[in-house]
C-alpha cells in the first residue's frame, strides 16, 4: 500500500514509519498540516494516518477539507486526544477511524489494512447531461442549449432525479417518494402537475422533448 503518516512528532514518526516500510508499505511522512493537504491531494495514498494536532493546520481542518474536495481516501486519526467527544468530532470531521496514543503498532497496522479493504465509494456526478441540457449541482445551475433555465427547489429535484436515472422510465410511486418523500399515494396530481411544468420550462421553448411520457408506466428523460 502507499501510505502518508501526518505526525510532527518526530520519535513518533519515526515509529510508524520504519514499522510500515518494514512490512512492505511505500509511506511519505509530513509534518506540517498545509503542506500534508497539498500532498494528500495529488499523491494518490490508500490511507492517511493524521495527527490532530499539527502545526499549520491542524488535522481536524485537513480532513474537513480533503472530504469538501470530495477526496474519500480512508484516514485514521492517531492522537493523544482520545475523549469521547474528541472521538465523535474525528470521525465527523471525515475520520473513518480513531487511534488513541499511546498505542501498539501492531493494532495500528491492522486498522490500516482494515481501512484499506473498504470498498471506495463512487463519488456522484456533479453535472448531469441529456442531448444539449445540462444540470449543474453545485452552481444548482440548469442551461440547455445556452440559455440558462430557471427552476423551482421540488423542479430541480424532479429534473435530477430524471436525469440520474437517463433513459430509464420512473414510476409515479417512484417519484413521489424520491421527490416528495411521500411513500403512499397522496390522490393528487402533484406529479403530473410538477411534469407539465418542467416541460414548459425545459422543452417547450426548444422545441425538442426530453422528458417523455411512457404511457402507463411512467416518465423518462431521453438524449
Amino acid at each position: 500500500m502507499k501510505l502518508l503518516v501526518i505526525e510532527d512528532d518526530r520519535t513518533t514518526a519515526d515509529y510508524i514509519v520504519n514499522g510500515l516500510r518494514q512490512e512492505g508499505h511505500v509511506v511519505d511522512h509530513l509534518a506540517e498540516g498545509r503542506e500534508a493537504l497539498a500532498q494528500a491531494m495529488v499523491g494518490a495514498y490508500d490511507v492517511l494516518v493524521v495527527d490532530r494536532m499539527l502545526p499549520g493546520l491542524d488535522g481536524l481542518s485537513l480532513l474537513k477539507a480533503l472530504r469538501a474536495a470530495k477526496l474519500t481516501t480512508p484516514a485514521i486519526f492517531l492522537t493523544a486526544v482520545g475523549g469521547v467527544d474528541d472521538r465523535i468530532e474525528g470521525l465527523q470531521a471525515g475520520g473513518d477511524d480513531y487511534l488513541v496514543k499511546p498505542f501498539a503498532f501492531g493494532e495500528l497496522s491492522a486498522r490500516i489494512q482494515a481501512l484499506a479493504r473498504r470498498p471506495q465509494a463512487t463519488p456522484q456526478e456533479t453535472v448531469l447531461t441529456a442531448g444539449d441540457l445540462t444540470m449543474d449541482l453545485i452552481r444548482r445551475r440548469v442551461m440547455r442549449g445556452g440559455v440558462e433555465i430557471d427552476l423551482l427547489p421540488r423542479e430541480f429535484a424532479l429534473l435530477e432525479h430524471l436525469l440520474r436515472r437517463k433513459g430509464r422510465v420512473q414510476t409515479r410511486t417512484m417519484l413521489l417518494e424520491a421527490v416528495w418523500d411521500i411513500s403512499f399515494d397522496p390522490q393528487t396530481n402533484v406529479v403530473e402537475t410538477h411534469i407539465s411544468r418542467l416541460r414548459a420550462k425545459v422543452d417547450k421553448p426548444f422545441g425538442q422533448d426530453l422528458i417523455r411520457t411512457v404511457r402507463g408506466a411512467g416518465y423518462r428523460v431521453d438524449g
